[in-house]
């Protein structure tokens, strides 16, 4: 299952660094930051419980950019 999400970040390079980060969580498997359109599409395994795994996602978002945001 695929979702997207609005984001707030203030460069193309910490956008790449968010979406590696969102791809190390377990569950994920795949997450695309578009700098341009402020938003993060993330693809959800089949059998995941997408809201506990956003909290996961934010998590490792914020550790690599502190002051991103993510709207789910």
């Amino acid at each position: 299952m695929k979702k997207t999400y609005k984001i707030e970040v203030d460069c193309a390079n910490c956008a790449l660094k968010m979406e590696e980060a969102a791809k190390t969580v377990e569950g994920v498997m795949d997450a695309t930051v578009s700098f341009m359109t402020q938003k993060m599409k993330v693809e959800f395994a089949d059998d995941a419980d997408d809201a506990s795994i956003m909290k996961n996602v934010v998590k490792a978002c914020k550790k690599v950019e502190d002051d991103c945001e993510i709207y789910i």
